[in-house]
């Protein structure tokens, strides 16, 4: 595993208002804000990046909301398959590192411009048991959108723009539990996608450091085997 130096990239006045805060306190963060995994000391763990990509939507013409960008990964995918996630995979050996290796992933998988993407951020590595990966997300600003799509649909079944008000929404908010372990983790269901995981844990943070979170009833707590199977989702 390659330790990443997380913080900002560029200085708040860089960025939007609304994103301001969350860019200002990268520096201030370490993995215990987002997780209770931590990496085994002799274990195999591979370096994995994502691209958090915030941007302003103004499609509904009611002004710019934030949103950020999410995929589906395919059905067929041998890991993951169906998950929501944000752009992202492995590190390859010609990446010069996290914002690289996430940049690459995207344009791969979504098809982006990035010429158009600031990279404003890197939080600290966090690691996946299930997926042996030590995953940075890199905190992004979409200054010139591009149009996005499902590249490959081998890879991935969708791309989506989804406001951060629906997804702070109570209403699209419920807690999931596995029943093997007693794992539990917040979960969201927005623009007909079932968001859980790592991806919802991350989101739920971002949501709460951003100052974007709404209350939300915790005490919903849904078998994660029921939940998908009524969002058509499997394991």
């Amino acid at each position: 595993m390659t330790e990443t130096v997380p913080g900002p990239l560029v200085e708040p006045v860089d960025v939007p208002t609304w994103l301001r805060g969350l860019v200002g306190i990268a520096g201030e963060l370490d993995h215990s804000t987002f997780t209770r995994f931590t990496p085994p000391s002799d274990g195999d763990v591979r370096d994995a990046a994502v691209l958090v990509l915030f941007g302003e939507d103004d499609s509904n013409g009611a002004g710019p909301e934030p949103d950020v960008l999410l995929l589906r990964r395919a059905d067929e995918m041998p890991s993951h398959p169906g998950q929501v996630a944000f752009p992202g995979g492995g590190a390859d050996d010609g990446d010069t590192g996290p914002v690289d290796t996430a940049l690459r992933e995207a344009v791969e998988e979504t098809g982006l411009d990035p010429d158009g993407v600031l990279p404003v951020a890197l939080l600290p590595q966090l690691y996946v048991p299930v997926s042996g990966f030590a995953v940075t997300p890199v905190l992004a600003h979409w200054e010139r959108p591009s149009a996005v799509h499902a590249v490959d649909p081998g890879e991935t079944s969708a791309v989506a723009r989804v406001r951060l008000a629906d997804l702070a929404d109570p209403a699209n908010r419920f807690v999931v539990r596995r029943e093997e372990g007693g794992w539990q983790g917040p979960a969201f269901v927005v623009d007909g996608l079932f968001v859980w995981g790592f991806t919802a844990g991350l989101l739920s943070v971002l949501l709460s450091l951003g100052g974007w979170e709404r209350e939300w009833d915790t005490t919903d707590v849904r078998p994660l085997r029921r939940a998908l199977a009524d969002h058509g989702e499997r394991l």
